[in-house]
């Protein structure tokens, strides 16, 4: 067999849990669960970090935040970074990305400061500045009616079509695409115009954009004709397809907003299932029940009940969207005659806890609903349908994908092939590292939180940087984390044993690139 197209699509803040093959009972996810009859469903993949920015430079380099830099949102990914983007280019790929990249900053929003005006000198940070151009997905790029063309390859990719920003308010190509097809754009996109409705859920908006002018079709297009132009080429190509949605704010367009009844879903875990809450978690029940929750912006927040649900409903519709777009590029690959070539992955960038102990959002409660993620290979070696138990993580797929085309991987990659779990085989490795770094104060923490997690068969450990406090959660009795045993006597020796192991996953995942090119 010819070396294999790749077809990756990513959406943004979905849980595992949200699919019809993972066994939703509402949710109508044909084409993906089609992926999941002909392929291997990953159900123990969790990411690197659960966070947009982080997450997905980890899966360009196969690397953890804490080594390739991009630690949480606001960095940038350094230019210096190979990626396996890099790889299959140099092996003779076309590569191209069309969607959400957010490996660069994206908001135009300057961060807060860590350190006082007057702290520093005139150098301010340990490196010397790159000599880069880190703000191609900036929003001032894209302001403009001429097409904004990004310096490629771009982190590996030779094409882009740039989408940034989330839901009716993505930017981008898709903005200035958007602004080509009609004068209507910034009046759509103003909330203040949104469609009359009579939900209360924070950061539900019912948008009068079409769903053909909505950027989940926009990205569908794109990608439908990047296939066609693929049509005669014997070139293999890897084409990342990237949906901002279903991340907040919650805007599914047309038919897709009432799709969904709220009445129809149950929150699965109130925060009263909890028997002892972590402080950060005391902390935003605390604002929820004082009336003083900030549940407007990007912060985690809990809702009551109805709130809830109508999220839910909400987020389905977006997810049903996405699914609608991946079975109209999937019907493209087929006619284009490159399906029986083409290796399809599904995955997901972090989740959403939507309700769990009444939380929403993400944060640095580290729940499975925003670390455990769909993953599903399809493959025309074998499209035999499977469910491995791996314990697997993001860092995985880059060197999964530069395995599959048959090339070598750098130095320093620190994920491990799938290629072994994607034939049936489940054993990979017996823990894994999960890093969470804020970027700011918040969530009652005095600083911002440096979190370390460790997941293994049977528990998860949680350490909070200068914390007195942890979370430890026996998973053969507690699946779902709602008593912390950190402080149980019974538990010492496991928590002991798990520490230690933390330790040792953080001390082998330093930095071994480059590697010495002398003895002394």
């Amino acid at each position: 067999m010819s070396r294999p197209n790749f077809l990756f699509f990513i959406t943004d803040q979905q849980r595992a849990d949200y699919l019809g093959c993972a066994g939703h009972p509402i949710v109508k996810t044909p084409n993906i669960d089609g992926l999941a009859a002909n392929g291997t469903r990953f159900d123990r993949f969790y990411v690197a970090s659960p966070v947009c920015m982080p997450n997905r430079a980890s899966l360009l380099t196969g690397r953890f935040p804490s080594t390739h830099g991009l630690r949480h949102n606001g960095c940038d990914l350094s230019i210096r970074a190979n990626t396996f983007t890099d790889v299959l280019r140099a092996g003779g790929y076309r590569t191209a990305l069309i969607g959400k990249s957010h490996v660069q900053p994206m908001t135009g929003i300057d961060s807060q400061k860590r350190y006082k005006p007057d702290e520093l000198g005139v150098i301010k940070e340990a490196w010397k500045a790159e000599e880069a151009d880190y703000d191609q997905e900036d929003p001032s790029r894209y302001a403009s009616p001429e097409f904004f063309k990004i310096r490629t390859p771009y982190y590996g990719y030779d094409h882009v079509d740039m989408v940034t920003n989330h839901s009716d308010q993505c930017n981008g190509h898709y903005y200035q695409w958007l602004k080509s097809k009609t004068n209507q754009a910034d009046f759509w996109r103003d909330k203040a115009n949104q469609l009359p409705h009579d939900y209360v859920c924070p950061q539900a908006v019912r948008t009068p954009i079409p769903e053909e002018l909505y950027p989940t079709s926009f990205i569908r297009d794109r990608a439908i004709d990047y296939i066609n132009a693929s049509k005669g080429d014997d070139q293999p190509f890897f084409a990342f397809v990237s949906f901002p949605d279903p991340h907040h704010p919650f805007t599914p367009p047309g038919k897709y907003w009432d799709m969904y009844s709220p009445e129809d879903f149950h929150p699965r875990l109130p925060y009263e299932a909890h028997k002892n809450p972590t402080p950060p978690m005391r902390w935003l029940h605390d604002h929820w029940t004082k009336g003083t929750r900030q549940a407007q912006t990007q912060e985690a927040f809990m809702a009551n009940e109805r709130e809830t649900r109508e999220a839910m409903a909400l987020s389905c519709g977006m997810i049903t969207m996405i699914d609608d777009a991946i079975g109209s590029v999937i019907n493209a690959l087929k006619a284009a005659g490159k399906y029986e070539n083409t290796v399809i992955v599904f995955n997901s960038d972090h989740g959403d806890y939507l309700g769990d102990f009444n939380l929403m959002l993400k944060g640095a409660i580290m729940l499975d609903s925003i670390n455990n993620v769909s993953m599903i290979w399809s493959d025309p070696a074998d499209r035999t349908a499977r469910v491995s138990h791996a314990l697997s993580s993001t860092i995985d797929l880059a060197p999964s994908i530069i395995d599959r085309a048959g090339l070598k991987p750098y130095w320093g990659i620190q994920g491990k092939s799938l290629l072994g779990n994607v034939a049936g085989s489940h054993e990979l490795r017996d823990e894994l590292v999960i890093e969470y770094e804020d970027t700011q104060p918040r969530m009652g923490f005095e600083k911002s939180a440096v979190v370390r997690t460790l997941i293994t068969a049977d528990h998860r450990l949680t350490l909070y940087k200068g914390m007195p406090w942890g979370e430890l959660y026996d998973r053969r009795t507690d699946p779902d984390d709602t008593h912390n045993v950190w402080d149980d006597p019974a538990y010492a020796g496991v928590r002991a044993e798990l520490t230690e192991r933390l330790v040792h996953e953080l001390m082998e995942n330093v930095d071994k690139s480059p590697h010495a090119r002398r003895r002394a």
